[in-house]
């Protein structure tokens, strides 16, 4: 099974610039969808961004025009790249990976890393 472990979290400022990494051991990020999710306290764990086998990418509303995903096939590991943040974007990120689902359902995905904690201060 394939073992998802994210890194790159931290406290930074409003309009600030942050990058995620999600190393993926015992599997290759290109046979996965690869997504990122987010979950503030006291609430759901959010879909932000998932980038399928094929390479297509797809981000939530909040997200679109200042977050960017990517995948490395050579380092095995996907990126969040995350810009102008905002302190609503506070949150632990989670990587997950399927190999069969594609959407943006959190239940969907099989396999998750243990998640870094973003803060962003006003």
């Amino acid at each position: 099974q394939v073992q998802l472990v994210e890194s790159g979290g931290g406290l930074v400022q409003a309009g600030g610039s942050l990058r995620l990494s999600c190393a993926a051991s015992r599997g290759t990020v290109s046979s996965y969808t690869m997504a990122w999710f987010r979950q503030a306290p006291g609430k759901e764990r959010d879909f932000v961004a998932h980038i399928r086998r094929s390479g297509s990418t797809y981000y939530a509303d909040s997200v679109k025009d200042r977050f960017n995903i990517s995948r490395d096939n050579a380092k095995n590991t996907v990126y969040l790249q995350m810009n102008s943040l905002k302190p609503e974007d506070t949150a632990v990120y989670y990587c997950a990976a399927d190999a069969t689902y594609f959407g943006s359902y959190n239940y969907e995905y099989g396999h998750w890393g243990q998640g870094t904690q973003v803060t962003v201060s006003s």
